[in-house]
């Protein structure tokens, strides 16, 4: 029989991987993670390559199919494995609002978290340039201000049910509101929306764990 089991190539501490793992738990989906990434190496490897080109991860490995891009690979699990899922509706104008969102993740809020996730996790306290996070901080909240105003009127990025649109966010936001040393402005219908969305199993249990 064919090998069908779903395997993601990947560090529990990356966000886009988070992504991942929580969108196949929502699915109830059951999967193997390989480390890989960052202190684990293997991305530069010539049979990792040959799966990624970019070297990067995630990647999904599904017997002989092979995915990578993080978005692409949550919207190839809910269509392949979870037909008819609220988090990936089927009607064109619901998919379409979400999509905008999970493309707005990666053109506009990546941009804006890397630098303050990066500039304070991952750089050691004597090696801060804490002036420069700050200002990288201000740049953040505006993006993350434009969230706040929609979650002002609705639950939910798309309204009244949760999709990969919160789920894709939910996992940024976790950084944005969780990191330390750093000045941000009051965004009330953003933390209220990320403590909603932090209930769910999948977030307690990839996304949650300390930051690293």
């Amino acid at each position: 029989m064919p090998d069908t089991t779903l395997t993601i190539w990947g560090r529990a501490n990356s966000v886009n991987v988070q992504k991942v793992l929580w969108c196949l738990a929502e699915l109830h989906l059951p999967f193997e993670r390989i480390d890989a990434g960052m202190q684990y190496g293997k991305t530069r490897e010539a049979d990792y390559l040959a799966m990624n080109p970019n070297a990067r991860i995630p990647t999904l490995v599904e017997g002989d199919f092979v995915l990578w891009e993080s978005n692409s690979i949550m919207r190839y699990l809910c269509l392949a494995h979870g037909r008819g899922t609220p988090i990936y509706p089927e009607a064109p104008k619901k998919r379409a609002g979400i999509d905008r969102w999970l493309d707005w993740t990666l053109s506009t809020v990546q941009p804006v978290d890397r630098p303050v996730f990066w500039g304070i996790v991952r750089t050691p306290p004597a090696e801060r340039d804490m002036v420069q996070v700050q200002k990288n901080a201000d740049a953040a909240a505006e993006v993350w201000a434009i969230a706040d105003r929609l979650l002002s009127s609705r639950p939910f990025m798309e309204g009244d049910a949760f999709t990969l649109a919160d789920l894709a966010l939910g996992c940024y936001a976790r950084r944005w509101l969780g990191v330390e040393g750093i000045t941000r402005p009051a965004q009330p219908h953003l933390a209220r929306w990320l403590g909603d969305v932090s209930q769910r199993a999948g977030f307690a249990r990839f996304v949650a764990p300390p930051m690293s």
